[in-house]
């Protein structure tokens, strides 16, 4: 019966026959793709691809209603409340507290 590090050693050699596997069958499938893209006339925007799609804001345009002990913001808007604002109102600290 093989050793713990004879299978180990095995192992990744099998890995990287794979890996080498994928890469050689990979090519060979883009080339096919790009042969029948050729052949029918279909571009990269016709897959839906290349494009580029807008950053969603990230940030509320809203102005700040409340400061946090570390001088983070806060609107004060819908949606889940900053940790900070949480663990005051864990604290037994009113909002209001901390409002400019």
């Amino acid at each position: 019966m093989a050793t713990y590090s004879e299978l180990m050693a095995q192992a990744q050699a099998l890995m990287a026959q794979a890996e080498q596997a994928r890469k050689n069958e990979l090519s060979e499938v883009i080339a096919d793709i790009k042969a029948r893209m050729k052949q029918y006339g279909i571009t990269v925007a016709d897959l839906g691809g290349g494009s580029v799609r807008k950053a969603g804001k990230s940030k509320s345009s809203a102005p700040a209603k409340y400061r946090g002990p570390n001088g983070e913001l806060w609107a004060g808007g819908p949606g889940r409340k900053p940790q900070w604002v949480r663990d005051a109102l864990a604290a037994g600290k009113s909002i209001e507290d901390f409002r400019i």
